[in-house]
């Protein structure tokens, strides 16, 4: 807190009369001005809806001078001081649409003079009229750092050991450590929830822990769909080939977590063939390195409104930067960036947003971008530079086909062993990932319906019911693949 009051303190010296605080904490932020207050011999006035305007806090003595529980007659008040009182308001932002009020505040706001009030608005969220915005300042508290939130993780389990006869909390020096590295970019109210929440239910802080510490502190960050958080993150042992990528991103994952230097791997572009694994090898990215899967939906993304398409997309990156260390998933990239002047530019300003951030990013995010169609996508974006390599992603070879057929099989609860694989990916050439994990199911289906067991049989008749893409588009296949040779590194 010392820090954040000598910071603001810097902005009350520059005589900016009116300043914006943004932040869930309103306790916290109350507790700042307090101790700027008392160190700078300043009188200290609050207001809400509910208690008007008050002396030293929102406890404290209310004014004198009629009704203040009006925003109007608070701000003829404030405005009407002729002493360089601290003025805080909370929750002013639902009526910042009245004409008066907005005149009022700018009038607060362009007051000179050493004795002029200097007034606070403080809210979890506020946007501020054009008319007033530039006469205003913005501060944010500071974040806690590692020992800041490493400090707040011990004293709730010292309360949980409180209550609970003295006994210890169960825990270990690199889970707690990934516990305070998946606390960053949490206030201190919500990094204390989180860690009391991750104690309370069984004194114990363990691995199996880190999953559902991520899903909560995506929900308090929640944008709205724009983001989702993927709960199913898949083991690279359920990803039948991809040898290639699978050793790059093994080679990478220490020095990704270090996470010093201008050298962190920043992603990777999957192209290839739809339904060959790409999407399950971006979520496998995230279940090998045992971090938080955030999905980036395009179709969220885009509004109708001028300029808000692209602020969804910046507040979902800076989302993303707070989750961070966290994988961010673009699954089908071109269909969001696709290049064309059809939708009035939109798409060339996600693009450039897009581009900004990916140059300019210093957080722990790894970018996983799919794409099926790679000629719709703009040449900015694939250029080497933007992601670390680009992956294509064939079909799968014959041994792979049956290591896909293995997976398959004993994801259903079937024995592999008693099933001719090499029979099987024999006659499945040309088959995707996807296709032959259909033509499981659908041998299932038709074992069920005849009430006999699931066979090799059974499986080669799938295989022989079924049209593959690479036959239905034998030519877009070609023409992708020449794209891919010399341009791209095999994932396979």
């Amino acid at each position: 807190m010392k820090n954040d009051i000598h910071d603001l303190g810097l902005v009350l010296d520059s005589k900016v009369k009116l300043v914006l605080i943004e932040s869930w904490e309103e306790r916290r932020v109350l507790e700042t001005l307090t101790g700027l207050a008392v160190r700078r011999g300043l009188s200290l006035f609050t207001w809400s809806i509910t208690e008007g305007l008050r002396r030293g806090d929102i406890a404290g003595e209310a004014f004198a001078e009629g009704s203040s529980h009006e925003p109007e007659a608070a701000l003829r008040l404030i405005k009407a001081d002729p002493q360089a009182s601290l003025y805080v308001m909370c929750d002013l932002h639902p009526f910042l649409d009245n004409p008066k009020l907005v005149r009022l505040l700018k009038e607060v706001a362009m007051a000179d003079g050493a004795h002029a009030p200097t007034l606070v608005l403080v809210s979890h969220a506020c946007r501020l009229p054009p008319e007033v915005q530039r006469y205003a300042a913005r501060f944010n508290l500071a974040l806690p750092g590692e020992d800041e939130l490493l400090a707040i993780v011990r004293e709730e389990a010292a309360r949980w050991s409180e209550r609970n006869r003295n006994r210890r909390v169960r825990t270990d020096n690199r889970t707690l450590q990934q516990v305070v590295k998946n606390l960053r970019g949490m206030s201190h109210a919500e990094a204390r929830l989180l860690a009391r929440n991750l104690i309370c239910d069984d004194g114990a802080i363990t691995q199996e822990d880190l999953p559902e510490l991520n899903k909560a502190k995506f929900e308090l960050l929640d944008l709205d769909g724009v983001l989702s958080y993927e709960h199913d993150t898949a083991r690279f042992a359920d990803v039948g080939g991809l040898a290639n990528l699978k050793r790059w991103l093994g080679e990478r994952q220490r020095i990704f977590f270090a996470g010093e230097g201008v050298d962190i791997p920043k992603g990777v572009l999957l192209v290839g063939v739809q339904g060959s694994g790409k999407s399950l090898a971006a979520k496998a990215v995230a279940g090998l390195w045992g971090l938080p899967l955030l999905r980036l939906d395009f179709g969220c993304l885009y509004n109708k409104f001028f300029g808000e398409t692209e602020r969804n997309l910046r507040e979902a990156l800076a989302l993303a930067e707070q989750m961070s260390p966290c994988v961010l998933w673009v699954d089908e990239i071109e269909k969001g960036l696709a290049s064309g002047d059809q939708d009035g530019g939109v798409s060339q300003r996600v693009l450039g947003t897009l581009l900004t951030w990916m140059a300019e990013r210093k957080s722990s995010v790894f970018m996983v971008a799919t794409a099926n169609v790679i000629d719709r996508l703009p040449p900015e974006l694939v250029r080497k530079g933007r992601f670390d390599e680009l992956f294509f992603v064939d079909l799968p070879e014959v041994e792979i086909r049956a290591e896909i057929f293995r997976i398959h099989l004993q994801r259903r609860e079937l024995d592999s062993s008693a099933f001719d694989l090499a029979q099987l990916a024999a006659a499945s050439e040309g088959f995707s990932g996807a296709e032959i994990e259909q033509v499981v199911v659908s041998a299932l289906y038709a074992a069920q319906a005849q009430q006999q067991a699931v066979d090799t049989g059974t499986l080669l008749h799938g295989i022989q019911a079924t049209a593959p893409l690479s036959v239905i588009m034998a030519e877009r296949l070609a023409e992708l693949r020449a794209w891919a040779r010399g341009r791209t590194v095999s994932a396979n």
